[in-house]
């Protein structure tokens, strides 16, 4: 050797190569879209009508179609970057019959996107915190009280946003 250190390859939070995180998590999401997808196309229009529509949120499966609608395989991919939404748009995706040509191309680099912020990112974060505060409890305790303090503010946002909506609506009548 001449002195210099090779790099090492970087690994994933499994403890493994990060391409076969990666590829690992790739999977995971394709499998997911895939059979959301199905279950959409199988249930057609009556989508919102069925438990599963009830399930998803008839607002949420509504602003879904009308993105799919308007925006289509873009919507699609960039879904995967959004909590919450993705599996609406997939399946509005195939409950509107959306070309499978189309929708298979975005959905592959929706999933492509996905693995790699998860894998890199995501997880990444979730096993830091779980090191970080594993050796220690006030560490345990700041995260939790800040993972409390987060999840409040998401529930204030989210109860902000219904009560404008139906203020709007009542106006609106």
């Amino acid at each position: 050797m001449d002195g210099v250190t090779p790099l090492a390859a970087p690994q994933s939070p499994f403890g493994l190569p990060l391409w076969i995180g990666i590829a690992v998590m790739f999977g995971i999401v394709v499998v997911r879209a895939q059979a959301t997808y199905w279950i959409g196309r199988a249930a057609g229009t009556g989508i919102a009508r069925s438990r599963w529509g009830e399930r998803i949120g008839h607002d949420r499966l509504a602003r879904a179609e009308n993105v799919v609608g308007r925006y289509g395989p873009v919507a699609v991919t960039l879904s995967f970057l959004t909590v919450g939404v993705q599996t609406a748009v997939n399946a509005v995706a195939g409950g509107t019959r959306m070309p499978f040509g189309r929708y298979l191309v975005a959905m592959l680099v929706g999933s492509a996107l996905w693995a790699v912020i998860w894998t890199v990112g995501g997880l990444g974060v979730v096993w830091g915190a779980l090191r970080l505060t594993s050796g220690s409890p006030w560490a345990t305790a700041m995260t939790l009280a800040a993972v409390v303090v987060a999840a409040a503010a998401v529930v204030a946002v989210v109860r902000r946003r219904r009560t404008r909506q139906a203020s709007d609506e009542k106006e609106t009548r």
